[in-house]
């Protein structure tokens, strides 16, 4: 469970960042989370006509505690019941020392008011798994459960529109 543990990202598949890239719209702004691996994953993406915004911790992923950097399998041997109950039925349940559901949902809904009020129709967010799942979650006011169903890639594109009458979900985990 990698978490806030701040690991560089995997840059290699240049080809891929490419593809990304292209499909991004050129103008909109980029703005990541303050982890290494997203920040990196961003300048990347960030060509010479995409404005690069500061870092934002809000769009980090979950903080696993004392979880952080274990396996499943391990902390399974330890704390069954708990772990299970954290993936089963996400919500109040947290690791020890880390983050629950909850507070991820409403750190991540924090950031989306923030982003969608400063910045102009289009932004570029560059984060992970667990913030992508929350911005969906928050946006299209799915349950947990309806929203841990979904997988998201590593360079994948998850597209949202804000619209006068809500959000709207273009695609989900959209590789390029």
């Amino acid at each position: 469970m990698v978490g806030w543990t701040d690991l560089p990202a995997d840059l290699s598949d240049q080809a891929a960042l490419a593809r990304l890239s292209a499909h991004l719209p050129p103008d909109a702004p980029v703005i990541s989370s303050d982890l290494s691996r997203a920040i990196a994953t961003a300048d990347a993406l960030a060509l010479p006509t995409r404005r690069r915004l500061p870092a934002d911790p809000a769009l980090r992923e979950i903080h696993f505690g004392g979880w952080e950097m274990r396996d499943f399998t391990e902390v399974e041997a330890e704390t069954p019941d708990l772990i299970h109950t954290f993936w089963e039925t996400p919500g109040s349940i947290r690791a020890p020392g880390g983050e629950c559901w909850n507070d991820v949902t409403a750190r991540v809904a924090g950031a989306l008011t923030r982003l969608t009020e400063q910045t102009p129709d289009q932004i570029i967010v560059v984060c992970h798994f667990g913030a992508i799942l929350a911005a969906l979650q928050v946006c299209l006011r799915l349950s947990p459960a309806e929203v841990f169903a979904h997988k998201i890639d590593n360079l994948s594109v998850t597209e949202l529109h804000k619209t006068r009458s809500g959000w709207q979900l273009e695609r989900i985990n959209h590789i390029r």
